[in-house]
């Protein structure tokens, strides 16, 4: 039972090499260099540098820190062992502990060596927190990590790669230099990065003439490395299910949608529910095209997709990392725009705006309570349930802000969103004949292109 069950591999045979990683350059050359140091340590010893004792890669699900970690496996001509944080923790106390003491004796027996433990944060939290105290084996498996990696000699060739998506959880002293000595974050590709990425996925597919990669690539923001690849897989299959012999740019456009907007719902909805939620989604794609600040319109359609009664779907330009005031304003603007466009048809508003009115609520707070964007409260940050109650940081803890202040925060989130709504009920009093226009045109054809709905909207 003491025995660690961690994975040797084998570097003769290598599955997965760098090649196959597209996408975070940064985070290969680090990677590269430590690679390279444990096939040739005398040349950095000579210089007077050492080896990292630990490398600690972060980040987002999905983008690549597993992979990342098989494409050093194949690389590195050295042993590799691989285990889940998750194995090393027992019923009984004092086995994880033991663990972690047999799988750092087999690397350093085999040394230079790599050990490689994914999912760190599953024994790397911060000792003695949460509800009721701490977790004495995994608090034990920990110390004994410490331990291990602060008893390496100064040129020992055993260094330790993690991988983790809550980085916030982990123990000061695992992140202190002199256990994880490098921290590698890998965020979300940029365009040029999910381009290369859907190239190496659809490698063994075979593409029709009209499948454009880079377009695909300017659909797909927010997309990480694995979303990238079920959707290449999604593309395939459909493709096999309608007998083609190739994956064309349709096939591709249609698993965008499904991993997106969900799968279309089997079953229609009434006469009466489908013209509401056409003008309830022409609502949305009027807004859209009005204000200046927002992102393209992309699709509208009021055919049911997972758990949404109609999708109006927009597509941004580009990665934002620093959004303005005007744009969160227009934003919230195209949330509301569906119930407006309800109210103004039907004199009374449905139930199909609740998730449009939540999204609309957080966003206001955010902007009042968070980014400053409010006068009467100026530049302050309120923040509040941040943190989390196993880490022991929120429970007995007052907020950092009176009673009064938080009746303040709500009076100006009720007062943005009040102004808005006006402001988008007065947009489609003004335009009332293209929100028919559009809804009629939804009605009849039930979906609409980007193309289509500029054309609807020329004719008036």
């Amino acid at each position: 039972m003491a025995r660690s069950k961690a994975r040797r591999f084998e570097a003769e045979r290598p599955d997965i090499t760098m090649d196959d990683v597209a996408g975070s350059d940064h985070a290969k050359e680090d990677l590269k260099e430590i690679i390279d140091y444990l096939k040739a340590p005398s040349r950095y010893q000579s210089l007077g540098a050492s080896i990292p004792k630990g490398v600690l890669m972060m980040g987002p699900p999905g983008t690549g820190k597993t992979l990342m970690a098989k494409a050093i496996a194949g690389e590195a001509n050295v042993p590799f062992f691989s285990i889940s944080g998750s194995e090393f923790i027992e019923m009984f106390v004092g086995v994880g502990a033991a663990r972690v003491r047999d799988l750092f004796a087999k690397a350093k027996e085999e040394a230079p060596a790599i050990i490689f433990i994914d999912e760190i944060d599953s024994i790397g939290r911060s000792r003695g927190t949460g509800v009721g105290g701490g977790h004495d084996e995994r608090e034990q498996t920990l110390n004994q990590i410490l331990n291990e990696m602060d008893g390496f000699e100064k040129h020992q060739t055993v260094i330790v790669l993690a991988a983790t998506n809550r980085p916030d959880v982990l123990d000061p002293a695992l992140m202190r230099p002199g256990r994880f000595d490098r921290k590698i974050t890998l965020d979300q590709p940029h365009k040029k990065a999910r381009e290369a990425i859907l190239r190496v996925h659809t490698r063994r597919i075979p593409l029709a003439d009209n499948v454009d990669l880079s377009k695909l690539a300017t659909r797909t923001i927010g997309f990480s490395g694995a979303d990238l690849e079920n959707l290449a897989n999604e593309a395939a299959l459909l493709a096999g299910r309608q007998r083609n012999q190739q994956v064309s740019m349709e096939h591709f456009d249609n698993a965008r949608d499904k991993i997106v907007l969900g799968a279309e719902r089997e079953g229609s909805l009434s006469e009466t529910d489908k013209r509401v939620v056409a003008y309830h989604e022409s609502g949305h794609a009027l807004i859209s095209a009005l204000l200046p600040n927002t992102d393209p319109l992309d699709k509208v359609t009021i055919l049911p997709r997972g758990r949404a009664l109609g999708v109006t779907e927009q597509t941004p330009e580009e990665e934002r990392y620093n959004v303005r005031y005007s744009y969160l304003r227009d934003r919230i603007a195209v949330m509301l725009g569906g119930r407006a466009a309800e109210r103004l048809i039907f004199n009374e508003t449905s139930t199909g705006a609740e998730s449009d009115l939540e999204q609309a609520t957080a966003l206001a707070r955010r902007m009042v309570s968070r980014w400053g964007m409010n006068k009467r409260l100026g530049p302050v940050a309120f923040r509040r349930g941040e943190d989390h109650v196993f880490l022991g940081r929120e429970i007995n803890q007052p907020p950092d802000f009176s009673e009064h202040t938080a009746r303040m925060i709500d009076e100006e989130i009720v007062r943005l969103l009040g102004e808005i709504d006006e402001q988008v009920a007065n947009l489609l009093q003004e335009h009332r004949a293209k929100l028919e226009a559009l809804a009629q045109a939804l009605l009849a054809h039930e979906t609409l292109d980007a193309e289509a709905i500029q054309a609807t909207l020329a004719k008036h």
